[in-house]
């Protein structure tokens, strides 16, 4: 029960007020003081003849207005406001004592850090919050904010501290703890090429195989010689390949990508080393191509494997040379480029069987990055995917998702053909279309892969254990060859001999052992 009384002031008049309620035996709850002459009181719920009695007494003490029931405390009201107000900001909020444990968190707060059901109320926020020297920070009882950067989980944010100081009525302050806020999107690494590492940073992974693999990039990317990417679609290649421009000495210089898969053979042409005045077409005025519009930066050529034969003689020879004619023209044009090349899966298979040309595959080949699937780097996927996350909620502009342990195990046990891409796409789709904060297995919707889209699945139905197992051993050296070409290598990577691999290599046609037909075929089309 809550009353509100209305009084003129006057000294000891909740004293009188008081000594009512203790008259009664009522156990006094709660009271608040309004200086504008209000008195608020919160007490158990009476019996009507108890409250019928206590009703006017309270009335006749001397300077009492007007007395009424009240549906809740001022203080109460402000209570209700103040969470509802913290529960709407998208922002994480949270106050800690001056020790550094949490005193009053929002809901945002509870999602970034532990969890939309956990209460952490009373725990060390520098179990949570790393970067920053918190508690020497609070020891210091500081008097300014200060603004730094802090890792939460895998990612980083930018947080405000704000010092709270109290004063009492003669004017004397204590220091009482921080409010911290902190940005609802992470720290974007920017494109800055301050430094060789920095230009490598949005190439998130904890996999060692795939830093091993940004490590070989750093070192290549100082180097002028082309520079072959091999990889699944989606796994990253041209993000690697921007990064390999921004960490070189051509940075300030244009970097410009072409797709040869996307564009027929003439346009590609065209596209590539540009075309003179009314070689195309009557109408045609003179344009220049990627080549001469990236001079002294970096060309990209995307699914290089898709190139035509005739288009590869021109690349070719430009490689040599340094040179090139527009189409409908006879003067030679000279530029400075660094050609960086992508290819889906292992080139020189294409070698092998004809369908590239071997003296321009070793053109490219100066310098290799084999970029591995996602399914081979199980500890990227949800470092990728909290992350995307993170990203998906910032351009949806919403406050942050989490994902459940369940939603978690199913996105590790999926093989991802699409790879990183694919991960990127069913993040943000998931985190567009769910109407909470965290998201489950049922949000995530997933193809469910056939055989064929397993590499290594094997349909045996017709199959002898014997055809099954050389398949699979097929499979794995085809895959292995392009990293460890020497079959040295390769044997010690098995753990097989020399001669036992070499056979096997031979027996399936893998490395220089071409057949006939696959030299012929490469024979003509040159």
């Amino acid at each position: 029960m809550r009353l509100e009384i209305t009084c003129d002031d006057r000294l000891g008049i909740c004293q009188d007020v008081l000594q009512i309620l203790r008259d009664h035996e009522i156990d006094l709850r709660g009271i608040e003081v309004d200086p504008k002459g209000k008195i608020f009181l919160n007490f158990p719920e009476l019996a009507f003849d108890d409250f019928r009695h206590l009703m006017p007494q309270i009335r006749r003490i001397p300077n009492i207005i007007d007395v009424k029931t009240i549906p809740y405390m001022p203080f109460e009201r402000e209570h209700y406001e103040f969470s509802l107000l913290l529960s709407t900001l998208p922002d994480p909020v949270l106050s800690i004592d001056s020790k550094g444990h949490i005193d009053i968190i929002n809901d945002a707060g509870l999602r970034l850090l532990a969890g939309q059901e956990d209460n952490l109320k009373g725990e060390p926020l520098m179990h949570y919050v790393h970067g920053i020297s918190l508690q020497r920070w609070l020891d210091k009882q500081p008097r300014d904010p200060i603004y730094e950067a802090v890792t939460i989980g895998n990612s980083e944010y930018y947080a405000q501290l704000l010092p709270i100081w109290v004063n009492d009525e003669e004017g004397r302050t204590a220091f009482a703890g921080a409010v911290m806020t902190c940005k609802s999107e992470p720290v974007t690494a920017t494109w800055q090429s301050e430094d060789n590492e920095k230009a490598f940073e949005r190439l998130l992974t904890d996999n060692s195989t795939m830093k091993r693999v940004i490590k070989d990039a750093q070192r290549m990317a100082e180097l002028d010689a082309p520079l072959l990417i091999e990889g699944e679609t989606g796994v990253g290649k041209e993000l690697l390949a921007k990064a390999c421009h921004l960490a070189s000495q051509r940075q300030d210089k244009p970097f410009l990508a072409i797709n040869c898969a996307a564009l027929p053979d003439n346009v590609a042409e065209s596209e590539l080393f540009g075309h003179g005045e009314g070689s195309i077409s009557s109408q045609s005025t003179r344009k220049t191509g990627v080549l001469e519009q990236s001079a002294g930066g970096t060309v990209l050529l995307d699914s290089v494997s898709e190139m035509s034969i005739g288009l590869q003689a021109k690349l070719l020879r430009f490689l040599e040379d340094g040179v090139f004619r527009r189409i409908g023209e006879e003067q030679e044009v000279s530029v400075d480029v660094r050609v960086i090349c992508t290819a889906q899966g292992n080139l020189y298979e294409l070698v092998e069987n004809g369908e590239f040309r071997e003296d321009l595959y070793y053109r490219l080949n100066v310098l290799t990055l084999n970029v591995p699937p996602l399914r081979e780097r199980k500890s990227d996927i949800l470092l990728l995917a909290e992350h995307f996350v993170i990203q998906a909620c910032k351009r949806l502009g919403r406050s942050q998702v989490n994902l459940s342990r369940a939603a978690k195990e199913r996105l590790k046990r999926y093989q991802w053909p699409g790879n990183v891409r694919q991960l990127e796409n069913t993040m943000f789709r998931s985190v567009s279309m769910i109407e909470g904060y965290t998201l489950e297995p049922a949000d995530i919707r997933l193809p469910e892969l056939s055989q064929e889209d397993d590499q290594l699945a094997l349909d045996i139905d017709d199959m002898s254990l014997d055809d099954a197992v050389r398949r699979f051993e097929s499979h794995v050296l085809r895959r292995l060859y392009p990293s460890f070409p020497s079959t040295r290598q390769l044997a010690k990577r098995l753990g097989l001999s020399h001669t036992a691999v070499a056979n096997k290599l031979r027996d399936y046609g893998i490395g220089k052992q071409r057949s006939g037909r696959a030299r012929k075929a490469e024979q003509t089309k040159k």
